[in-house]
C-alpha cells in the first residue's frame, strides 16, 4: 500500500499502568529494549505506511523528542495535540487536519497500546475491494465477556457493537486497528468529544454504511496492564511476535548496551535488561523487564515483574508479578507479589513486606 497514511492514537494517560506512566506515556515505555511505539512504527512501515500523524494529549511534548521527523524509521511523522481529551473519534478528527489523503483514500488508524501480528496490508485491501466506510480488525478471544463484542453477518458486515455482557453472541472483539475512508473521518464533528466505539461506528451501521469486519486469530495483545506489558515485552524478546524494531536477536534474554549480567546469574524467559542495568551473581530474573540503570542484587529473584529506572532490588528479595517504580529501593528480604506496585523513590526497609510465615 505505497503512500498509505496513518493516525496513531497515543493520547491516553495509561492509568492502569501506574506508577510506570507517572513520568512516561504508556506508548513510550521501554518494551523489549525500545519504546513501545517503535515496534508499531516499524511494522506499519513494513506494510507500506509512509506517513503517520500522532494524535497526542497526555505528556504530548515527549513524543517528538523520541521519534523526531521519523526519518530513522523511513517514515514522515507529524504531531497533533488535543488541548483537552476529545475521545477516540475526536482525536482521529483532530489529527486528520494534518493528512494529505483525498476523500476516497484509505486512512489507517492504530492504537498506541496494541501489539498485533495481523496483516495490515490485507486489511486495507479488503477495505478497498468492498468499498467499505470503515474496516475493523476483529480478533477472536477465549473469554469475550471482558470486552465489547462485534457480531458480523455471513458477508463480513458488522451488524452491531455490543457492550460487555455475561452472554456474548460472538467471541470476536474490536482489536483497535481501523481503516477509514477519509470522507468518513471528515464527517466526525470537529473539536467535540466523540467515541468511535459508542457513537461513530453504531451511527454508520444505523445509516446503512458498510462497516466491515476483518477477523483473524494472529497474535494480539492489549498492553494496558502491568502483567500484559510484561507479557508483550517477553513475547517480543522470545520471538513470539516478529518486530523489525527489536534491538538484538530473539532469545531468553535481551541485554542493552552497558548491561552487566554476572555469569553466575540466571536471566531467562524473555527478560529485557536495560542499558547499564546490573544483575549480580546468584540472582535469578525470569520473564521480566529491567529498565535502565536498575540493579538486582545477589540472591534476589525477580519473576514476571518490572523494575524501574535506577531502582534496586536488594539481596534475598523475592519480586513476582509486581512493579517497582523508578528509583525505588526494595530492602533485603522483602517479598513482593500479587500485583504489588511500589511508587517511584520509595525505600522499603529490610523485611518490610512478607507473604511467607517464616521468621
Amino acid at each position: 500500500m505505497p503512500g498509505l497514511e496513518a493516525i496513531l492514537l497515543v493520547g491516553g494517560q495509561g492509568t492502569r499502568l501506574r506508577p510506570l506512566t507517572l513520568g512516561t506515556p504508556k506508548p513510550l515505555l521501554p518494551t523489549a529494549g525500545v519504546p513501545f511505539l517503535a515496534h508499531q512504527l516499524a511494522r506499519a512501515r513494513a506494510f507500506g505506511v509512509r506517513r503517520i500523524v500522532f494524535a497526542t494529549s497526555y505528556k504530548a511534548a515527549m513524543f517528538e523528542p523520541a521519534f523526531g521527523d521519523g526519518a530513522a524509521f523511513g517514515l514522515s511523522l507529524e504531531y497533533m495535540t488535543e488541548e483537552s481529551p476529545l475521545g477516540t473519534g475526536g482525536a482521529i478528527r483532530n489529527a486528520a487536519e494534518a493528512l494529505d489523503s483525498g476523500p476516497g483514500d484509505p486512512v489507517l488508524i492504530l492504537n498506541g497500546d496494541i501489539l498485533s501480528g495481523h496483516d495490515i496490508g490485507d486489511q486495507v485491501r479488503a477495505h478497498l475491494a468492498r468499498r467499505a466506510a470503515v474496516t475493523l480488525h476483529l480478533t477472536e478471544v477465549d473469554d469475550p465477556t471482558r470486552f465489547g463484542c462485534v457480531p458480523t453477518d455471513e458477508t463480513g458486515r458488522v451488524t452491531a457493537f455490543l457492550e460487555k455482557t455475561p452472554n456474548p453472541v460472538t467471541n470476536r472483539i474490536n482489536a483497535g486497528c481501523y481503516v477509514f475512508t477519509r470522507s468518513m473521518i471528515d464527517s466526525i464533528p470537529c473539536g467535540e468529544v466523540v467515541s468511535v466505539e459508542r457513537e461513530t461506528f453504531p451511527g454508520l451501521i444505523k445509516s446503512g454504511e458498510l462497516v466491515l469486519g476483518y477477523a483473524d486469530r494472529t497474535y494480539w495483545l492489549d498492553v494496558g496492564t502491568p502483567a500484559a506489558f510484561v507479557q508483550g515485552s517477553r513475547d517480543l524478546v522470545l520471538g513470539r511476535l516478529d518486530s523489525p524494531a527489536l534491538p538484538g536477536p530473539t532469545g531468553e534474554c535481551l541485554a542493552l548496551d552497558g548491561a552487566r549480567i554476572s555469569p553466575e546469574a540466571k536471566v531467562r524467559g524473555g527478560t529485557a535488561v536495560g542499558a547499564r542495568a546490573v544483575v549480580e551473581a546468584g540472582a535469578t530474573v525470569t520473564g521480566s523487564v529491567l529498565l535502565d540503570d536498575s540493579v538486582v542484587e545477589s540472591g534476589a529473584a525477580v519473576t514476571d515483574a518490572v523494575v524501574g529506572k535506577g531502582a534496586r532490588v536488594c539481596a534475598g528479595t523475592v519480586v513476582r508479578d509486581a512493579v517497582i517504580g523508578d528509583g525505588a529501593v526494595v530492602g533485603p528480604g522483602n517479598e513482593l507479589r500479587h500485583g504489588v506496585r511500589i511508587w517511584p523513590g520509595v525505600e522499603l526497609p529490610e523485611r518490610a513486606v512478607r507473604y511467607s510465615s517464616d521468621v
